[in-house]
């Protein structure tokens, strides 16, 4: 109980605790045993050689309230042909066509930037989830739901904080009563239903295969009975794909901008490499290959805030590490948050510093000190598309824009799902040259 309540009261701080008592710690209440695995090595181990001694976190089965039996939540043979099902959608090949989306959608906001006009103040936080909930829709879904990005953000954040309260003590038993939270939660997913469930209804009555990842999910059929997936299935995934695709890049870019506005000197030399390489254009997928201070402040970024700052598994078989042995039951954590501030493998690990991924720094460097997407059979399948749209996004917007910090702005972790700022990110917009 100790264990849970300190957990749900301070994450990060937590995981940051008892990292400090090895590379691998350990917890019991309650008959409940939870372990920190915090070393290379061992975080490749869990996630990756013997991942089959796993299966996801009450966490993540927790998440079904939100996104049913998707990909980010289910297990077994059904996540294997789901995976198989929508990985062509995320094909190298189709990411030219995704690119071109991802900087006409950015440069619309550039442009509503400008009218906003030099010096207004917005909250970056929302102007990311509404670009790249915009860019998901039409992308994966061909659809347009930039529009609805505001009452969408709202319902998601309702969705996640009932989603954190199944986690507490007697969550799932406070979650059956008529509370007004739970109120609030419900009618939030149902707003979210509403979305997906018009996407798929326009859809199934067009007929019309236009090759996304929509249409994909439409046509498969079942490989032993034949019979195609069900609204609700074909819910599940584009739910998972719709929101967590969105969210996590969306965060991903909130704290470059932060990280930008407090690093001048590193956000110069970005700038320095967008004006050479694309001279006002705008980005294509192209051009990524001749963007490597990029991408390096992205992955910088990443390392210091990752949107997905902890994966928890639990095991099924006993697993000896160091020497424990971990039981059936209990729970593994491994945190990216944590690993990628190890002091062992990161200087001076809370400074930003692009620097760190020059091919001689990240040769140097132990492989799982660093896993953003987390890595093995269930990685992120939309990890090519992150960077792709993080670049893209950041190209388009960088070469105009500037963000500066509002005077005051209170800056806090808030570790929900992903991690995000707590009280948003408000930002002042300067245009370049002005």
């Amino acid at each position: 109980m100790q264990f849970v309540l300190r957990f749900g009261a301070d994450r990060l701080g937590f995981l940051q605790e008892m990292s400090s008592y090895g590379d691998v710690s350990h917890m019991e209440t309650r008959g409940l045993h939870f372990y920190l695995i915090n070393h290379p090595e061992l975080i490749q181990d869990v996630l990756v050689t013997h991942d089959r001694s796993f299966i996801k976190s009450r966490a993540l089965q927790a998440a079904r309230r939100l996104l049913g039996d998707g990909l980010l939540t289910s297990q077994g043979a059904h996540h294997l042909r789901q995976r198989r099902l929508v990985q062509p959608a995320f094909h190298r090949q189709r990411m030219a066509r995704y690119g071109q989306i991802m900087a006409d959608y950015a440069a619309q906001t550039a442009e509503r930037w400008q009218v906003s006009g030099n010096g207004a103040t917005v909250d970056m936080s929302q102007e990311m989830m509404r670009l790249t909930l915009g860019i998901v829709g039409k992308a994966l879904f061909d659809a347009d739901v930039e529009g609805e990005a505001a009452e969408i953000g709202q319902a998601l954040t309702e969705a996640l904080h009932a989603v954190n309260r199944l986690l507490l003590p007697g969550g799932e038993l406070a979650e059956k009563l008529p509370l007004p939270v739970n109120q609030r939660a419900e009618q939030a997913l149902q707003r979210l239903n509403a979305t997906v469930y018009r996407i798929i209804a326009e859809r199934r009555a067009s007929g019309e295969d236009r090759g996304d990842l929509l249409s994909m999910l439409l046509a498969a059929q079942d490989e032993e009975g034949g019979q195609r997936m069900s609204d609700e299935q074909v819910r599940d995934e584009a739910m998972t794909l719709f929101l967590a695709g969105h969210e996590t890049t969306a965060n991903a870019l909130t704290w470059t901008w932060y990280l930008l506005a407090q690093n001048p000197a590193e956000e110069r030399q970005l700038h320095a490499e967008l004006d050479r390489v694309l001279a006002g254009r705008l980005p294509t997928v192209d051009d990524l290959p001749n963007l490597p201070y990029t991408r390096m402040v992205l992955s910088e970024s990443l390392r210091l805030y990752p949107p997905a700052y902890v994966v928890g598994r639990q095991a099924i078989e006993s697993y000896e590490v160091r020497d424990y042995v971990i039981q059936p039951g209990s729970t593994v954590f491994v945190s990216q948050f944590v690993m990628q501030r190890d002091p062992r493998y990161w200087f001076d690990f809370e400074r930003f510093d692009p620097n760190r991924w020059t091919p001689e720094a990240m040769a140097r460097r132990p492989k799982f000190s660093y896993f953003p997407f987390s890595a093995g059979p269930r990685n992120c399948i939309g990890e090519g598309f992150a960077w792709t749209e993080g670049m893209l996004v950041l190209a388009t917007l960088a070469q105009r824009w500037q963000a500066r910090l509002v005077l005051g702005h209170p800056i806090q972790l808030d570790p929900l799902i992903t991690l995000r700022p707590k009280h948003g990110m408000r930002m002042t917009l300067h245009r370049r040259g002005i």
